[in-house]
């Protein structure tokens, strides 16, 4: 028998309840799952303790067993846990994939700046909204008030606040649109 045909009779019988066919089957799982452990940690550059990722994956085999479908294979079912723990825990400790910038500093092109779209060219447009909405648009984007303090200089509530903003942001964004076709 291969693996996945021992596995899969062992979880029967131990599902059945033979402890002894639960412990073969665990005992043989773990080296399977310390080597796709080890192996995809190994990928992030990033020290983990694949022994962890293991004990967690076995604990969630036997809290999830009753979950296993006896008609589909068995294999696939442990990957697909042993897959979760692995992201679980590049999660926990704040896995980020991280890429030297000098690497590329050949390829990546200086944007000039657009005068058009430049502070200055968004005034032109901001003029145009009503008042409210130029004031409100103005202290929350350009000059970095908060919701709360425009809305006390403002003598209004926030609610009305965030509702101006929407409202001249998507004016806005329209006379861009607008002038740019």
């Amino acid at each position: 028998m291969d693996n996945e045909a021992e596995w899969s009779s062992w979880m029967r019988a131990a599902n059945a309840g033979d402890e002894a066919a639960y412990a073969r089957l665990l005992a043989s799982l773990t080296p399977m799952l310390r080597g796709l452990a080890r192996r995809s940690l190994a990928k992030t550059r990033h020290e983990f303790d694949f022994e962890d990722v293991v004990q967690e994956t076995l604990l969630a085999i036997h809290l999830k067993r009753h979950t296993w479908d006896e008609t589909r294979p068995f294999g696939p079912w442990v990957r697909a846990i042993i897959r979760h723990k692995l992201v679980d825990a590049a999660r926990r400790r704040g896995f980020r994939i991280e890429v030297p910038v000098n690497d590329f500093t050949d390829a990546l092109a200086v944007a000039t700046p657009d005068p058009e779209r430049s502070v200055g060219g968004v005034e032109r447009y901001l003029d145009e909204l009503p008042a409210r909405q130029k004031d409100v648009v103005r202290a929350l984007t350009l000059d970095g008030a908060t919701v709360r303090d425009t809305a006390s200089r403002l003598r209004t509530s926030e609610g009305n606040v965030r509702v101006a903003l929407h409202r001249g942001l998507a004016a806005l964004a329209a006379r861009i649109r607008r002038f740019e076709t």
